[in-house]
């Protein structure tokens, strides 16, 4: 694996898959799929708020750009005429393009991706931190600091965080500590434009 992927993430390159996936239900498919395994496009309906016929053809377009695939039906499924769906990676990632056409569907996509984490990190505030354990509750990480780099030292600390979470997301379920819990990682480098 490369320095700039070190979990292995599918990497997006065409402007056009950039584009697909900047749809609030494509990527909410994907990223369902990547938190939870194979599912049909019925189970999947409920979570990204579309119809079962609209999410399939999402899935469908989301297959055409490789990042989804037919998945295995989990054991004990007896009907096998559902179509089940997978993500082909556990994650993905992408750089901006520098044709004015793919910068603009990375912005997209980008666009897209910050409004759902935040979306994510509300639903946390809600939903997940007034149950958590204190202790639990003291390492969730919150911090908004402002750092002069050059790009060559912004480039280095982005790696130098990959790399150092890459053995935690790359470890097989059978190799987690029975006392882990899943920690959601949202982190966002916004480089501020100067004058």
């Amino acid at each position: 694996m490369s320095l700039r992927n070190p979990y292995g993430d599918f990497e997006i390159t065409d402007p056009q898959a950039m584009r697909a996936l900047a749809h609030p239900v494509r990527l909410a498919a994907l990223s369902y799929l990547q938190k939870n395994g194979p599912a049909t496009a019925t189970q999947l309906s409920e979570h990204v708020g579309a119809s079962p016929s609209v999410t399939s053809w999402h899935l469908r377009h989301l297959a055409n750009f490789g990042l989804v695939s037919d998945g295995p039906p989990p054991e004990g499924v007896a009907d096998k005429r559902q179509r089940w769906w997978q993500a082909v990676a556990r994650g993905f990632r992408f750089e901006m393009p520098d044709t004015p056409e793919g910068a603009e569907a990375g912005r997209l996509l980008r666009a897209e991706l910050i409004s759902q984490a935040l979306d994510y990190a509300q639903q946390w505030l809600v939903e997940s931190e007034p149950h958590l354990d204190p202790l639990w509750s003291r390492t969730a990480g919150s911090s908004n600091t402002l750092v002069s780099l050059t790009l060559e030292e912004a480039e280095a600390v982005e790696n130098a965080i990959e790399e150092l979470l890459a053995p935690y997301v790359q470890r097989v379920e059978e190799d987690r500590p029975a006392d882990a819990h899943p920690v959601r990682m949202i982190r966002l480098s916004l480089p501020e434009a100067t004058t």
